[in-house]
């Protein structure tokens, strides 16, 4: 698939990247000449110098040829006019990053085939973490009805120095799958004969209410949380503490330039908003950090959320999770005082990937240490999957079935389950198996 993107920053060079690395043919458009410049000698891919929204520049990338235009520049005007160009030269589906939410009405009629929000994603992302308060991911498929959560394996957990087939042969009744472990940087899909260690991060899929047996076997304790400190002044900080507030939590948000959330906080009963520095302690303390359940940092800047957090954890918050720009300092810090990491890259490229994919995708989540990737897709009729075993369906070692969602039934599958016409499908698969697994169910 020949993809044009539009806009090289932290959102648009991420999905060049794992596109690329998938083997699509990509270009990019980037209107600063030096960050142009610098992205070329660093990366395989073509990268043209122009602003995005002409009509000269898409087609000197080529947008003719393409099958998919994404506009994830930082201005919302030149992802709209990109995809209107993008419609009249052609381009069967266009996709625009638009933030503005007093431009998204009638979009369609500019062109533009689906429009993301990045940071309104992160924002349900964090609400899920805030509420099963432990866990390093939190996903939803179906609705709820199927979750995959993450966790690090905590020393003398039962997890710790046990195969998984022993474990299963000690725990009846179970309806929780572990799918991945990842350990040292290497991802691996689990199997009966894994061994699993403390430290390991671990990505188990789990249906009903087994969440809480499953996360016990690691080690983690998960807690819906009462009281949540936000630190940070970003878009990402006032659209998430307004969601918490508006789910019933007691929300603090702390940032040296505040004043923006005040009239915020005079909507909310719930919502306090304090002018100060988040990475200093006194002015966390001033406001009851030790009563919190959940410390989140969302600055626009590593090095505060991250010293934010840990300043939270040490002065008692049970739970600190941190927005990352670079990905390095998760695998770091990951069991190290912050909990979990997220990133508005994550949450643009699990809506651009759902299109990219082929069969029918509900949806599609990525992570931060890891290159695994949890697709939710459809056994449409016709589907040679269907009628078949998962041991029979020839699955290859690197993907594994974690969830099968049927009617209103949800349930964990065994090696002998049957794949039926209907069936929605949570696959979890390494980056070489992810187009087995999009022919097998398509």
């Amino acid at each position: 698939m020949r993809i044009v993107i539009v806009g090289a920053g932290a959102v648009g060079s991420y999905l060049a990247e794992r596109l690329s690395h998938e083997g699509q043919d990509v270009v990019m458009i980037e209107s600063d000449p030096v960050r142009a410049e610098e992205l070329q000698h660093a990366v395989t891919w073509p990268v043209v110098t122009a602003n995005g929204a002409s009509m000269n520049a898409l087609q000197e990338a080529g947008v003719e040829d393409a099958d998919l235009l994404i506009a994830v520049s930082t201005s919302d005007a030149v992802n709209v006019l990109a995809c209107q160009a993008a419609a009249r030269l052609g381009v069967p589906r266009r996709v625009a990053r638009v933030e503005d939410p007093s431009l998204r009405e009638d979009l369609h009629t500019y062109g533009i085939d689906v429009v993301i929000d990045p940071v309104a994603a992160l924002t349900r992302e964090l609400l899920l973490l805030v509420r099963r308060g432990g866990v390093s991911e939190a996903v939803e498929f179906a609705g709820g009805r199927i979750s995959l959560l993450g966790g690090h394996v905590q020393p003398d957990a039962p997890l710790d120095g046990i195969t998984l087939r022993a474990l299963r042969q000690r725990v009846t009744g179970w309806d929780w799958i572990v799918a991945a472990l990842v350990r040292d940087g290497e991802t691996t899909i689990a199997r009966g004969d894994s061994m699993v260690r403390g430290g390991d991060h671990v990505l188990l899929v789990t249906s009903g209410s087994s969440a809480q047996e499953a996360l016990k076997l690691m080690g983690v304790e998960e807690h819906r949380a009462k009281k949540v400190f936000v630190l940070g002044g970003t878009r990402l900080a006032f659209l998430t503490a307004e969601l918490l507030v508006r789910n019933g939590i007691n929300t603090v948000l702390v940032d040296r330039d505040a004043d923006r959330g005040l009239d915020l906080a005079a909507r909310y009963d719930r919502l306090v908003v304090v002018r100060g520095d988040p990475t200093d302690p006194k002015v966390l303390q001033s406001e009851g950090i030790e009563k919190a359940d959940v410390i989140l940092g969302l600055s626009g800047w590593d090095e505060v959320n991250i010293l934010g957090c840990l300043v939270g954890k040490a002065l008692g918050v049970p739970t600190a999770v941190a927005r990352f720009s670079r990905f390095e300092y998760v695998s770091l810090l990951a069991g190290h005082g912050i909990d979990a990491g997220v990133s508005t890259r994550l949450a643009a490229a699990n809506e651009i990937l759902r299109l990219v994919r082929r069969g029918h995708i509900h949806s599609v989540a990525t992570f931060q240490d890891t290159d695994a990737e949890a697709i939710e897709l459809q056994a449409p009729a016709g589907s040679g999957a269907i009628g078949k075993t998962l041991t029979d369906i020839g699955l290859p070692k690197s993907a594994i079935v974690g969830g099968i969602v049927r009617g209103r039934k949800a349930f964990i599958p065994h090696g002998d389950t049957k794949i039926e016409e209907g069936d929605r499908v949570i696959a979890i698969a390494l980056p070489e198996a992810i187009p087995i697994v999009e022919k097998l169910f398509s």
